[in-house]
């Protein structure tokens, strides 16, 4: 009788096949067990010790616990996503080298707990409302997900690294200050207002603080000793409009001095940039992705009767057209903030110090581009709808934000001339 980690291997060939009888064959198999005393328990534990080997394998990948929380529930469900993070609590509670503060953080946010002293399979059936044969499926589904997941960029020390153990790494966003509390409380009002006037004072209120904020860290770190590089973020672009989403995480992360590769398959954008920019790009994105879309649906139910347009092709064309004009503005307010800050630093300081000091800053995170992503490519955006493209320019005019430079990515969708 094959011992339980050959009964977990047959069934992970068996699921990567296309023969679904013989995988449904050698999942009976691993529902039987080794057939002798705590047979099935040697299977679950067989599960845990080959998903435990994989998500190790995954961390030294450049995979974070929040990309894999995502792309599990992206490519699977939300079930298999909880059994990951029930998982990812187990993997962490046993861990004996340095962890990072960062990575605590990221399970913290998934509410990432071990459970009971049950078997992990168990536990989280449970809690599910499994029955065995459904969470032994499940269970190996989510194993050869893992399992098959390609490397990615490395953007943080992950545990038991070298620099894991730093208090915070180069690029971790420092989320808890009284400024970036104030930021988040002004666009929630901006996101739940019905007024554009408000959300538009609203949103160019949280632009300065972040513009302010985003400058004083520049010359602050000039004028330290540091050996830091840029880091980065991942943002979300799933479907529907994930290409349109994409192109607003590279017009938010334009204007704030950082870049951004999206990788479509996998269902997110990387962000690379500086700490306070790579803050700005996240809470940005966020914000104008809830109003962008909004103002979408409102755009829909305004649209002239018997225009004859497909639906999906209208919604496109407006969020493209609409994170396009944000990035226009948000460039312009930039450009105004730096240019204020420019002036105030010649006034005090005698002498320019701004200007080299962000030239600086961006060649490091286009350095950290090349060396991250060689060889990325730029895509080109089509536009099929002339009024949604106009209307979704008239609702980026309303809602108005800022931040950061202004140097255009190279490598997502390119702009289009609109027709």
């Amino acid at each position: 009788m094959p011992d339980a980690d050959e009964l977990v291997a047959s069934a992970l060939a068996a699921v990567r096949g296309t023969d679904v009888r013989h995988a449904e064959r050698q999942l009976d198999h691993l529902m039987v067990g080794t057939g002798v005393a705590d047979g099935t328990t040697a299977v679950d534990e067989a599960l845990l010790r080959r998903l435990l080997r994989a998500l190790g394998r995954l961390w030294l990948r450049g995979w974070q616990p929040v990309d894999v929380d995502r792309i599990t529930g992206r490519r699977l469900d939300a079930r298999a996503a909880r059994l990951v993070r029930h998982a990812m609590a187990v993997q962490r509670r046993d861990q004996a080298e340095p962890v990072p503060a960062w990575w605590d953080d990221q399970l913290r946010a998934l509410a990432a707990t071990t459970g009971d002293d049950r078997s992990v399979l168990t536990s989280w059936a449970a809690r599910e409302g499994l029955d065995r044969a459904d969470a032994l499926r499940t269970a190996v589904d989510t194993l050869a997900l893992v399992e098959s997941l390609p490397p990615i960029a490395v953007l943080r020390p992950p545990p038991g690294t070298s620099g894991a153990a730093l208090s915070r790494a180069a690029g971790t966003a420092r989320s808890g200050s009284p400024m970036l509390d104030r930021v988040r409380a002004l666009l929630a009002k901006a996101e739940s207002t019905t007024f554009p006037a408000e959300a538009e004072a609203l949103t160019g209120k949280a632009q300065e603080l972040i513009a302010r904020h985003s400058i004083d860290e520049a010359l602050l770190a000039a004028g330290a000793e540091s050996g830091d590089l840029p880091g980065g973020v991942r943002l979300s672009t799933d479907t529907p409009y994930a290409g349109a989403k994409a192109l607003l995480v590279q017009e938010v992360a334009a204007a704030n001095r950082c870049e951004a590769v999206w990788s479509d398959d996998l269902g997110f954008a990387t962000v690379l940039g500086w700490p306070a920019d790579l803050v700005a790009v996240e809470l940005l994105y966020t914000s104008l992705l809830v109003q962008a879309t909004a103002a979408m649906l409102r755009g829909r139910a305004e649209r002239r009767p018997g225009s004859g347009r497909r639906t999906k092709v209208w919604d496109e064309s407006f969020l493209n057209a609409f994170a396009l004009r944000i990035g226009e503005r948000l460039r312009t307010a930039t450009e105004a903030a730096t240019d204020a800050a420019t002036d105030a630093d010649k006034a005090t300081a005698g002498a320019e110090r701004l200007l080299p000091v962000l030239a600086a800053r961006g060649e490091a995170v286009r350095e950290r581009l090349d060396t991250l992503f060689p060889g990325v490519t730029r895509r080109r955006l089509s536009v099929r709808d002339a009024e949604g493209w106009s209307s979704g320019t008239s609702a980026a005019d309303r809602a108005s934000l800022d931040v950061g430079g202004g140097r255009k990515p190279r490598q997502v969708p390119g702009r289009p001339d609109p027709r």
